[in-house]
């Protein structure tokens, strides 16, 4: 790595992104905000792949608060069994769905403290719903933005708290939404885990 400043890093990183990624969606499908942080309850230790199989099926079926409040986690269970963590999964999704109709009216609410008060939904994955769902300005790390946050010297956290507050500061506010999406695409397309690909240009101009 050169001696580049941080924020030389970070300029390099966005021009690269922004190049590769000019509109990015987002990577689980899904079409409101329940489907959505059904989708990434999903994903955890999954691929968005996988999870993307899986869902048209569900979805069908629960398409609603409601409607998956109304189902058993064994039924849940059955449509989620290639995901893995099948159980607890199913468990957590049905006692969500249930926690929203009984104190949210049957909506997913829009606030961190009320999101992370559902069972099994975490920051990140609150941050991906603020973010993709209602347009919060929320920079969501999963272990493809943790890797490369530290590979491409734009942090040197050990935890995912500290990678998220540094990768705040040196990128606009207005640019985290849309940088969390970008940073995954490349991660995978790019920098996957065993090493940077010869198309990863990132890497490379950061050596220069």
């Amino acid at each position: 790595m050169s001696l580049m400043t941080r924020a030389e890093r970070a300029a390099i990183v966005l021009d690269e992104l922004q190049r590769a990624y000019p509109e990015p969606g987002c990577p689980l499908h899904h079409r409101d905000a329940f489907t959505l942080l059904v989708a990434v309850m999903l994903s955890a230790q999954c691929t968005d792949a996988r999870v993307n199989k899986v869902t048209p099926a569900l979805f069908a079926a629960a398409p609603t608060p409601q409607a998956m409040a109304a189902m058993s986690w064994q039924q849940v269970r059955e449509y989620i069994a290639t995901c893995g963590l099948t159980e607890t999964k199913a468990r957590r999704l049905v006692a969500t769905a249930q926690q929203l109709v009984e104190l949210h009216g049957g909506q997913v609410p829009s606030t961190f403290e009320e999101l992370e008060a559902l069972p099994g939904v975490g920051h990140k994955t609150a941050s991906v719903v603020m973010a993709q769902a209602f347009g919060h300005p929320a920079f969501p790390v999963d272990t493809h933005i943790f890797r490369l946050a530290r590979r491409w010297g734009l942090s040197k956290g050990k935890t995912v708290e500290k990678v998220e507050a540094d990768l705040k500061k040196i990128f606009p506010r207005e640019r985290w939404n849309r940088l969390h999406v970008q940073f995954v695409l490349w991660g995978r397309e790019h920098c996957p885990a065993r090493g940077c690909n010869p198309t990863c240009t990132i890497c490379e101009r950061l050596r220069a």
